[in-house]
């Protein structure tokens, strides 16, 4: 806290063969390291933490990853734009199980468009970002289709509509945090409601302090502040959220 320069912990060699364009990074306390979703090198790899870690250890290869989440077994969760999918992983394996999506691009509730960012649960219910169907969709453990807990009303700004969901959090009671990115705002979306409302943004694209340009991530601490990362006026900004 405090600080005004970050520190480099992974990457900063250029883009390449080292990192680019990341689009999601978690914590695995385990073995003190970053996995990292390595986006245009089309890899999932793991950087330790320790000083002096010049590169990272490959996990999965070959994967259109956007998206990761792991839970309280230390399983992995990587979305794959190509298939249109989210497998869950042991780490150490390449394969993976499908556990939503698998069936080819569509809007079915057995299919995602592009999905982007996940959240699961402790009862590994997986909740995926549907980009391009702009809705977000919960997938409970084994299940073989989907269930719309947002958006799914097509693209547009309404309480009722998401445009390009993206970063996303679900709290003890099932509530969704979603970053709203192309209407430059965040939605909460209680339990089985029909509509959300808008927490942060919602006033326009533009560099105010209640504004963003494409709130492409979210993040909470555990004293309840909201963090969001406004992509395009490159920056994160901090929200104290009743």
């Amino acid at each position: 806290m405090g600080d005004t320069n970050g520190q480099v912990v992974a990457g900063g060699n250029g883009y390449g063969n080292r990192l680019n364009n990341p689009t999601d990074v978690l914590i695995d306390k385990e073995t003190d390291s970053l996995i990292i979703c390595d986006r245009n090198n089309r890899r999932v790899v793991r950087w330790s933490r320790r000083s002096g870690t010049t590169q990272g250890e490959i996990l999965i290869n070959n994967i259109s990853c956007w998206g990761l989440a792991m839970d309280d077994q230390r399983y992995l969760y990587i979305s794959d734009n190509d298939k249109h999918e989210v497998r869950r992983y042991q780490i150490g394996d390449k394969n993976g199980t499908i556990v939503a999506g698998g069936n080819g691009y569509g809007a079915g509730l057995n299919q995602f468009n592009w999905p982007t960012y996940i959240f699961v649960d402790q009862q590994q219910t997986v909740y995926v970002s549907d980009y391009g169907n702009h809705r977000v969709m919960k997938w409970n453990k084994g299940a073989k289709e989907g269930i719309v807990v947002a958006g799914g009303q097509g693209q547009g700004n309404a309480l009722t509509q998401l445009w390009s969901p993206s970063g996303l959090f679900v709290d003890t009671l099932e509530t969704i945090y979603v970053a709203d990115m192309a209407n430059h705002r965040v939605m909460r979306w209680p339990k089985g409601a029909k509509q959300g409302t808008v927490i942060v943004g919602g006033n326009g694209y533009g560099e105010g302090a209640n504004q963003f340009h494409n709130s492409i991530g979210l993040s909470f601490d555990r004293h309840g502040n909201l963090y969001v990362v406004d992509r395009d006026n490159n920056r994160v900004q901090r929200f104290s959220i009743e």
